[in-house]
């Protein structure tokens, strides 16, 4: 099968109009959407199929009100009234399951000899996988808002007490509420940002 790019509609929707959410209507995000959201994006490629991302899908109130309680200000309220918040964390001990992942080679010893190793590994692809995350919600016609602006150590200590998750960063999903988003910021042109070697 020979890859075609896809329709100009299509890269709008993911790329060039979506928007970064800070509002959402109340309109809930279901339990079969959370499905297909994950395995759509559980196809997008990591080091060694490594596949260190999990996720926390927090939909009740309780679980709303232990991340606000992590929030830092500008971001507890839209956090607590979004239909979905997902918590992006990294399996710390990933490896263990690369004998089945990755049956082809052992990489399974590499990260555990090397805790730095597997820490970077850990960090770089499930932040990978957050992006396919939200790629995925576009495509499926969710809107997102991802965050940077909480304590992991309170996330942690609330969500993953036996330390062997991790949170790497938040994302609000739902269906968008245009009236609560800022004027779009630009963007670096191609000069700035990149060069060709």
């Amino acid at each position: 099968m020979t890859t075609q790019p896809v329709a100009p509609e299509a890269l709008d929707q993911v790329f060039r109009s979506a928007r970064t959410f800070n509002r959402f209507l109340e309109r809930p995000v279901g339990d079969e959407d959370l499905k297909r959201l994950y395995e759509l994006a559980v196809w997008g490629p990591t080091s060694v199929n490594s596949q260190p991302a999990r996720y926390v899908f927090v939909k009740s109130a309780a679980g709303k009100e232990k991340l606000r309680a992590a929030m830092f200000p500008g971001n507890a309220e839209k956090t607590v009234a979004a239909p979905v918040t997902v918590i992006v964390a990294q399996d710390t001990r990933f490896y263990e399951l690369l004998p089945r992942l990755t049956p082809m080679k052992d990489a399974r010893e590499m990260f555990a000899a090397q805790p730095p190793l597997a820490q970077e590994t850990a960090f770089r692809n499930s932040s990978l996988q957050g992006a396919y995350l939200l790629i995925a919600a576009r495509m499926l016609g969710l809107d997102a808002g991802p965050m940077s602006g909480f304590d992991a150590a309170k996330v942690d200590a609330a969500f993953f007490p036996d330390g062997r998750w991790r949170a790497n960063f938040l994302v609000n999903l739902g269906y968008g509420d245009p009236a609560g988003n800022h004027p779009r910021g630009p963007r670096l042109a191609f000069g700035e940002a990149a060069v060709i070697a």
